[in-house]
């Protein structure tokens, strides 16, 4: 699955890992394994209480409601997650990677019974095949997308670097970043290092002196990895 890339409040470029189609059909197994646990149960218990006739709306209020209202509520209220999405560590978000707020959830789920439920998940599969930013009707709609929150394993992509012996740091407002941001500028600049890219280089050092308020006297190279290791050094002693 591509990612696409975003920018953040503080006009950083990040990456989005757009979740794979695998990883949300398995979710989605998942959270149907537990809507349909929870209909076992609840007609288990239900069945011992002897409702007549005139009680069988509360059997269907206690079997529909919840299973009808599972997606819009789990994902409202926890953060973009079911527990399927959880498990698979992959989260309902806006485009630009902030959360999205309860109308944008309500058009998710509406938009669920045509992407989903009616054409038993092709026109989603199809849907989020073509878009590229991992969009099924419903996150179009919604302008919202589903992206996964797994590690990523490349040494490369660490984000930790060696702080030598009695370092001085020299920028402490380096505390507005946050892991993702100074990950993404790290990235990027091993990236524009070993591309020979100093047009990058130059480009991503402007945009951290204005963001940290400063005007550094070193070369862009050297401000750029001042920035990454000041950041390591007080978050390792926070």
């Amino acid at each position: 699955m591509d990612n696409f890339q975003i920018e953040t409040a503080q006009n950083i470029s990040i990456n989005q890992n757009v979740a794979s189609v695998g990883d949300r059909i398995l979710a989605f197994i998942v959270d149907v394994f537990i809507i349909g646990l929870y209909i076992v149960i609840s007609s288990l218990a239900l069945a011992g209480t002897g409702l007549d006739a005139a009680g069988q709306w509360v059997y269907y209020l206690v079997m529909g409601l919840p299973s009808l209202l599972y997606y819009l509520l789990w994902e409202s209220l926890y953060n973009g997650q079911t527990p399927g999405k959880a498990a698979l560590q992959i989260r309902v978000v806006k485009l630009d990677g902030s959360r999205p707020a309860f109308a944008e959830y309500l058009i998710r789920w509406l938009l669920r019974f045509i992407d989903i439920s009616i054409s038993s998940g092709a026109i989603a599969v199809v849907t989020i095949l073509l878009n590229g930013k991992g969009q099924r009707l419903g996150d179009l709609a919604a302008k919202t997308t589903v992206i996964s929150e797994k590690p990523r394993t490349s040494l490369n992509r660490s984000l930790a670097v060696d702080i030598p012996e009695g370092y001085q740091p020299k920028y402490p407002q380096v505390s507005v970043l946050k892991d993702a941001d100074v990950q993404d500028i790290k990235n990027l600049y091993q990236t524009a290092r070993i591309n020979h890219n100093h047009r990058l280089i130059l480009s991503l050092s402007e945009k951290l002196s204005e963001l940290l308020e400063t005007k550094p006297e070193e070369s862009p190279m050297e401000f750029i990895q001042q920035v990454i290791t000041d950041y390591n050094y007080y978050t390792q002693r926070a």
